[in-house]
């Protein structure tokens, strides 16, 4: 398996454990703590960045057809078959929130982040995928 794919399963797998950190009380320390929030949206963000590169460069080692768009890498990896398709239209708007998160930001609704903090398992079931696929 590429050693940069290995890095950035691992940085994500880091981020995604701070965040499972931050599921307490996350809704009033949101709207409390100008800290908290952003570090939760940091970390948020970091998550779905680092795994539209890495379907990127799955794409990439594969040959797979360059998508157009972030969405689209994602539902690449589901079209060859990577994820489970369903899987890859549910997860691809990963893509959209990172988008929403690098350019909306001020207009993020506590409740919304904080339920994704419980939608972390979808993060690693990705992973896996990706492992697996960059192994063969």
């Amino acid at each position: 398996m590429p050693e940069k794919i290995l890095q950035k399963i691992g940085r994500i797998r880091e981020n995604a454990a701070l965040l499972k950190t931050m599921r307490d009380d996350c809704r009033s320390r949101m709207v409390s703590d100008p800290i908290f929030r952003g570090a939760i949206l940091h970390y948020l963000y970091l998550v779905a960045d680092g795994a539209v590169t890495l379907a990127e460069m799955l794409i990439g080692i594969r040959g797979l057809r360059a998508p157009q768009t972030y969405r689209e890498a994602i539902i690449r990896l589901g079209e060859a078959g990577i994820l489970d398709i369903q899987f890859a239209g549910d997860f691809s708007r990963i893509a959209g929130f990172r988008n929403f998160i690098a350019h909306d930001y001020d207009k993020v609704d506590e409740g919304i982040i904080c339920d994704l903090l419980d939608r972390l398992d979808d993060v690693e079931r990705f992973l896996q995928a990706v492992e697996i696929a960059a192994r063969g």
